[in-house]
């Protein structure tokens, strides 16, 4: 009887900012182990347990009783939107949400490069942006439609030689091989607004990288090769003094584009002898407990004890949107010789886009500051549809899971058991729109 009333399946929660894809997760396991909806499939584990044998109980890595819930897809801290979640045996359709297409929202900042292609990372270099305009940035898009190719960032979750790239960058080691571009689809790609300087509120990041930081983003990212700040920012070892001697390299410089300061890194190593690189995204998928980011690695106690709080007042009192800290004057760039107006602020650009697997928006932001003579980060992303599942349309509210089991209760039940006939009537959930792939971003 009980077996009968289990509900186990597949639905969507709208993740928002300032907490991992994995918290989510947490969250949610803290709120449907004691519920009334999920008593049933405890029911069910625990009888099925009861029937192991010595060995299978043995080879069971986690022994808690607990519903069973992984997530289709990463969503970084910096990233809002539709998370895919799977409960029971929908965590073994997961897979299928890493095939399917996703849209999204993006905001893209101009002016400046960070080792996370993103305002949450370290300021790695930055460079003009007054030539920057809406028409600039139409015409370059044309060159992102259709079927391109695109180099993923090194803070995600593919492996090299065995090892994630985001290992490499937290390490501060050089990727042994090239990382190879690889082939992708962007069905649709257009600007929902153009933001002119001090029209927003985005900002840089404060926080530069160090010299040994920026050395290997240099071998990494190939900056120096990027044609955006180095060909127009001079390096402070080439001017000249007003007498027409050579200067002598001050304790902060530019070298290429990117942006160093001696006494930093030296104070960063004094503090620290492990050289290790912020952020990161993974383009995941977990049957069991989710892998987590390494961004999420570093923020995953804090977030753990304060999301758990969080929770309970989420309802009145939801999450705050993410902006980056106003950056504070780089004395590397006020030393040099340029003709670009820094009071001003960057202009941003607010886009949407219709993506297939593979695809990050991170490197889409970068590629595209490149390609109109400057640099670009991520400032602000929203997943809005994942397969079939779209904000505001069947994404269940994050902040309802505060309102009580009598309020977020009925939407789960319903979209699990709207999964259960799908799989019921041979329709794979993930799989019902014609034309459905994947984007693997965040991430990302």
């Amino acid at each position: 009887m009980s077996q009968a009333k289990a509900v186990e399946g597949v639905f969507a929660i709208h993740k928002p900012p300032a907490i991992t894809s994995a918290q989510v997760v947490r969250d949610l396991q803290k709120v449907f182990n004691p519920s009334e909806l999920f008593a049933p499939w405890l029911a069910n584990e625990k009888a099925n347990r009861d029937r192991e044998n010595g060995f299978q109980k043995k080879r069971r890595r986690d022994k808690r009783l607990q519903v069973k819930i992984g997530h289709g897809g990463t969503l970084d801290p910096l990233a809002t939107g539709v998370l895919i979640i799977g409960v029971g045996k929908g965590t073994k359709h997961l897979q299928n949400f890493l095939t399917c297409t996703k849209a999204y929202d993006a905001t893209l900042l101009f002016g400046a490069a960070t080792d996370t292609y993103d305002v949450q990372g370290k300021l790695l270099s930055k460079a003009p942006y007054s030539h920057v305009t809406k028409e600039k940035v139409e015409k370059a898009l044309n060159g992102f439609r259709g079927n391109i190719m695109q180099r993923p960032p090194i803070y995600s979750a593919l492996r090299i030689q065995g090892k994630h790239l985001y290992e490499y960058a937290r390490e501060g080691k050089e990727v042994p091989v090239e990382i190879q571009e690889r082939p992708v689809t962007v069905e649709k790609l257009e600007i929902m607004e153009w933001l002119e300087p001090e029209s927003h509120d985005y900002k840089w990041p404060v926080e530069e990288a160090v010299r040994e930081e920026k050395e290997v983003a240099e071998k990494i990212l190939h900056l120096s090769q990027d044609g955006a700040g180095g060909s127009t920012e001079q390096s402070m070892d080439k001017q000249t003094s007003p007498s027409g001697t050579k200067r002598k390299r001050p304790p902060a410089y530019v070298e290429g584009d990117l942006i160093y300061d001696i006494s930093r890194a030296a104070k960063r190593r004094e503090k620290d002898s492990d050289v290790v690189m912020s952020g990161g995204l993974l383009e995941t998928l977990e049957d069991e407990p989710p892998e987590t980011s390494a961004r999420e690695e570093q923020n995953a106690d804090t977030a753990t004890q304060e999301s758990s709080m969080a929770i309970l007042n989420v309802a009145q009192n939801p999450p705050p949107t993410i902006t980056a800290q106003p950056p504070s004057p780089s004395p590397a760039l006020s030393a040099h010789s340029t003709s670009q107006t820094m009071t001003a602020g960057p202009p941003a650009v607010k886009l949407r886009m219709t993506v297939t697997s593979g695809f990050y928006v991170r490197s889409l932001c970068h590629d595209l500051g490149k390609a109109v003579g400057s640099l670009g980060i991520m400032a602000e992303l929203v997943r809005t549809r994942q397969g079939e599942f779209e904000l505001g349309k069947n994404a269940l509210e994050y902040g309802d899971l505060g309102k009580g089991e009598e309020v977020w209760g009925p939407q789960v039940r319903a979209m699990l058991e709207g999964w259960q006939t799908k799989m019921k009537g041979g329709r794979n959930g993930a799989t019902v729109e014609e034309g459905d792939a994947e984007a693997g971003e965040e991430n990302d």
